[in-house]
C-alpha cells in the first residue's frame, strides 16, 4: 500500500493585536525550503502556489481579523446602508404612486371631459314675501344746512344802513362744534348773531308792533329758552315781548338795538302833547262850571235897566282855554236890543265878554242874553278839549308800541332743530363779511342720494329702505319720505354770496339747486331723493357714505314665489310653470304672474292646490358642454 503523504504543520503562532504586520521568517522558509527537497510536494494546500498564494492566505486571515475586530462603529456604518437602501425604495414607490396620477390614457382623459347628461334643471316653489329692491349709496347730511351772512349788520346810531362795511370780530366756535339755542354764534362790528329755534327763516326786521307767524315764531322760541312773553297775543310784537327780548340780548352780553333810532324824541313829544291837552280840559271844565252863574246875574241885571241910551247891563264873564270862543248876540223884546262883545282867542283864551245894552225910552224893558251865550261857548271849547285829549293820547300809545328793543334779521339764524352743528368756518376775525362767515347744519340726520331716469320711474315717497353703514356695522330702517321733480346741480366753483340776511337756506334745499332745474351752472347730479330713517342716527354718521336698500315693489304678505325662468308662457296665451314630479313626471300647470323682483316672480295656480311649496318646477334645460 502506498504510504500517506506527510502533512507539514505550521507551529502556533500567538495572535497579532489589530493593525500589527504579521511577521515573516523568509530565512526559515527558505531553510525549510532547501533542507526538504520533497516539500514541495507535501505543501498540501499552497502546493503549486507559491509565494503568491501564501500571502493571499494570509492577508485574508489578516482582513477577517480586523473585521471581526470593527465593533460599535462597523455596526453604525451596516445600519446606516440598510437604512439608505430602504428609503431609496420608499422613494420609488412613492413617485410611482405620483406618476400613475398625473399620466392617464387617451380614453380615461375623453371620459373625463365629456359633458353631463342631458336633463332638466329644476326649482323648488317657495313661499314668502317677494320685494323688488333696488340698492344704491347715499351720504348722511342733516336735514338743514344755513350758511350765516350777516350783511348789512347795525349798529346803535347808524341810519340803519350801517356806518362802514361790516367786519367779524369774534368767532367762538370752530368746526365741528355743537350749537344750542340761544347760544352766540359770531360777533359782527360788535353786534352778536345768535341762533333761535324756528323753522322759517328770517326775511325783514322785527319791531314792536309787528304782526305775523315769524312773530309767533319768534314768541315761541323766547319762551323755549325761558323768557315769558307776558299777556301779548300770538304773533304780535307787544310789550312782553319786548321784555323777553331785551332779556335773550342780556342773557348774550350785548344791549339791544333801539327799534326807532331818534333818541326818544317822538315818545317824548308824545307825551307832552297828551299834558297839554290834559290842561285845557281841565282850564275848559272851569270855564263851564263858574260861566253859568255869571250869565244868570248878567241877565237879570239888562232885563231891569231902563233909562237913557247909553246905559250898561253888566254881563256874564269868563275865559276859555285851548280853543274856546267868547262872542253871542241878543235882541230885545220890546224896543231895545242887547249885544254882547266877545273877545276870541284862537286855540287858547276867550276873553271876559260884557254885555251892553241900549236901551230906548218907552215902556218895556230890554233883555240881553249875554250870560246864555258864554255858556254855551264855553261848552263847546270843552268838548273841543276833551277830543283834543284823545287824540294826543292815542298818539302816545303809539309812540309807546314802537319804542323798544328790535330784531334785525343780521343777528339772527332760525334752526329747524338742535343741537346743531358747525359745518365750516368761512371768515376770519378782522375780515370784512363777504360772504358766508358760518355753515350750519341742524335737524336730524338724513341721507340723501341723486336718482337717474331709470331708477327715478321705479321710487317714489313712502318706499321702505334699509340705511347700512359699513363702518358702524349697523342696519337702520327708513322711510323714502321725497323724489324731487326737477334735476339738481352741484354748486359751481369759487366763491359764493350769502343768501339773505343772516339765513343761508331754506330747510331741505340743496345748495345749488335753486329750485328750477339743472340751470344753476354745476355738473348735474340727477333728482335728489331723501330717506328718513325711523330711528335718529348717531352724530358720528354724519357725512358718512352709506348703502340704501330700497323695496321698490313687494307681495301683500306670503306668496308662492318661483325663478321668473320657469314662467313660460305657450301659443294659447296661458302663462304656465312646468312641476317635474319625483318619478321625473312632468305636467304643466296654468299660472297667473303678481310681483317680480330679484329674478322671482310670484304666480297663484288657477287650480286652487295645484302648486304647493317644495315641488320642482323646471327652470331650463342642461345643454351639452363643449370639452375644453
Amino acid at each position: 500500500m502506498p504510504e500517506p503523504p506527510l502533512t507539514r504543520l505550521e507551529p502556533h503562532r500567538p495572535r497579532q493585536a489589530a493593525g500589527e504586520d504579521e511577521p515573516t521568517d523568509h530565512a526559515g522558509a527558505e531553510a525549510d525550503t532547501g533542507s526538504d527537497p520533497g516539500a514541495e510536494r507535501s505543501a498540501g494546500p499552497w502546493a503549486g502556489t507559491g509565494d503568491e498564494a501564501r500571502d493571499e492566505a494570509r492577508a485574508g486571515r489578516s482582513e477577517r481579523g480586523r473585521s471581526g475586530r470593527q465593533g460599535p462603529a462597523g455596526v453604525a456604518r451596516g445600519r446606516r446602508v440598510v437604512l439608505g437602501v430602504v428609503g431609496g425604495a420608499a422613494l420609488m414607490a412613492v413617485g410611482g404612486l405620483l406618476t400613475t396620477t398625473w399620466v392617464r390614457s387617451p380614453a380615461q382623459v375623453v371620459a373625463d371631459t365629456a359633458p353631463p347628461a342631458q336633463g332638466a334643471l329644476t326649482a323648488e316653489v317657495e313661499r314668502r314675501v317677494l320685494a323688488e329692491t333696488v340698492v344704491m349709496r347715499g351720504t348722511v347730511v342733516a336735514d338743514q344746512s344755513v350758511s350765516v351772512s350777516p350783511q348789512g349788520i347795525r349798529t346803535p346810531g347808524s341810519d340803519g344802513a350801517g356806518a362802514g362795511a361790516a367786519v367779524v370780530t369774534k368767532l367762538p366756535l370752530k368746526a365741528g362744534d355743537p350749537v344750542r339755542a340761544g347760544q352766540l354764534l359770531a360777533e359782527v362790528s360788535g353786534r352778536p348773531v345768535f341762533a333761535l329755534h324756528g323753522g322759517l327763516p328770517m326775511y325783514r326786521d322785527l319791531k314792536p308792533g309787528a304782526t305775523g307767524d315769524d312773530v309767533a315764531q319768534l314768541q315761541q322760541a323766547l319762551r323755549e329758552l325761558g323768557h315769558d312773553t307776558g299777556a301779548d297775543a300770538t304773533g304780535v310784537f307787544g310789550s312782553g315781548t319786548k321784555a323777553a327780548l331785551a332779556a335773550r340780548y342780556h342773557a348774550v352780553g350785548y344791549a339791544p338795538l333801539p327799534a326807532v333810532a331818534d333818541g326818544g324824541t317822538s315818545l317824548k313829544a308824545a307825551r307832552e302833547a297828551v299834558r297839554s291837552a290834559q290842561w285845557a280840559v281841565e282850564d275848559a271844565e272851569a270855564v263851564v262850571a263858574g260861566g253859568g252863574a255869571g250869565g244868570g246875574a248878567g241877565g237879570a241885571g239888562s232885563g231891569a235897566s231902563t233909562g237913557p241910551a247909553g246905559a250898561t247891563a253888566p254881563g256874564g264873564r269868563g275865559s276859555a282855554e285851548s280853543g274856546g270862543t267868547g262872542s253871542s248876540g241878543a235882541t230885545g223884546s220890546i224896543g231895545g236890543t242887547g249885544s254882547a262883545g266877545g273877545s276870541t282867542a284862537s286855540g287858547a283864551t276867550a276873553g271876559a265878554g260884557i254885555g251892553v245894552a241900549a236901551a230906548t225910552a218907552g215902556p218895556g224893558a230890554g233883555a240881553g242874553g249875554a250870560g246864555g251865550s258864554v255858556d254855551a261857548g264855553a261848552r263847546r271849547a270843552l268838548d273841543r278839549a276833551r277830543q283834543s285829549l284823545v287824540e294826543a293820547r292815542a298818539a302816545l300809545a303809539v309812540a309807546e308800541a314802537a319804542d323798544g328793543p328790535m330784531l334785525p334779521a343780521a343777528e339772527t339764524v332760525f334752526l329747524g332743530g338742535f343741537p346743531a352743528r358747525v359745518s365750516a368756518v368761512s371768515a376770519r376775525i378782522g375780515a370784512p363779511v363777504s360772504g358766508p362767515v358760518l355753515t350750519l347744519s341742524a335737524g336730524e340726520l338724513v341721507v340723501e342720494a341723486y336718482l337717474k331716469d331709470d331708477r327715478k320711474q321705479l321710487l317714489r315717497a313712502g318706499m321702505t329702505v334699509v340705511i347700512s353703514s359699513e363702518l358702524a356695522g349697523s342696519d337702520t330702517r327708513a322711510k323714502v319720505v321725497s323724489v324731487a321733480t326737477e334735476r339738481s346741480s352741484a354748486p359751481p366753483s369759487g366763491p359764493q354770496q350769502g343768501q339773505g340776511q343772516g339765513q343761508g337756506q331754506v330747510p331741505g334745499q340743496v345748495p345749488g339747486s335753486g329750485g328750477g332745474g339743472a340751470g344753476g351752472g354745476g355738473a348735474d347730479l340727477g333728482y335728489r331723493m331723501v330717506v328718513r330713517p325711523d330711528q335718529p342716527l348717531p352724530a358720528s354718521f354724519a357725512g358718512q357714505d352709506v348703502r340704501l336698500t330700497i323695496e321698490s315693489a313687494a307681495t301683500d304678505g306670503e306668496a308662492l314665489v318661483v325663478p321668473v325662468t320657469a314662467v313660460s308662457a305657450g301659443a294659447d296665451g296661458r302663462t304656465v310653470v312646468t312641476a317635474v314630479a319625483a318619478d321625473g313626471a312632468q305636467r304643466r300647470i296654468e299660472v297667473r304672474t303678481g310681483t317680480t323682483g330679484d329674478g322671482f316672480v310670484a304666480v297663484t295656480p288657477v287650480e286652487p292646490g295645484s302648486l304647493a311649496p317644495g315641488t320642482k318646477v323646471v327652470t331650463g334645460v342642461a345643454r351639452k358642454g363643449t370639452p375644453g
